[in-house]
């Protein structure tokens, strides 16, 4: 009996969802079982963007702006950033993340005879040490940007 009205209940949600297909194909619409949303909108229509898809875009939904103002906006995070991971970098063996750290783990895995590790920690090393100069010709960078966005009243004037 009770497999019965399973079977009924589940006939019947088919056939409610078939019909609805079917009027909304009748109509011209899509179906309604398929997702009829594209990918990264939201329900009210938008593009999924927390401007409300009215950013700065030219014909043909190209970007028509270089994002100066919200780098100006985020610069002084992105330079909090920045100093952070350099301080890291430059600690004391004590400090987890920085490149003393790694060269004193490897040193132990020598003393240990764990030649595995001290090769993974030797690419960690040379990843780490080739992450200075990096962080800071993008700190050089942002600093005249920063420099320019003061010029710039933070990017809004043109």
């Amino acid at each position: 009996m009770h497999r019965g009205k399973s079977a009924a209940v589940a006939l019947a949600a088919t056939a409610a969802l078939v019909g609805t297909a079917g009027l909304a194909q009748a109509d011209g619409g899509a179906p309604a079982s398929g997702p009829t949303a594209t990918p990264g909108a939201d329900a009210k229509g938008g593009d999924g963007k927390r401007d409300g898809g009215k950013g700065k875009r030219g014909k043909g939904g190209k970007v028509t702006g270089d994002g100066a103002k919200g780098l100006c906006k985020r610069a002084p995070k992105i330079d909090k950033r920045l100093e952070r991971a350099l301080k890291r970098l430059r600690g004391p063996e004590t400090r987890r993340g920085s490149i003393d750290r790694v060269k004193k783990r490897i040193e132990n895995a020598k003393k240990a005879g764990h030649t595995e590790v001290a090769t993974f920690l030797n690419d960690r090393l040379k990843f780490r040490k080739a992450l200075v100069p990096t962080l800071e010709k993008r700190q050089k960078d942002l600093a005249k940007v920063q420099k320019w966005c003061t010029a710039q009243q933070n990017g809004t004037s043109s």
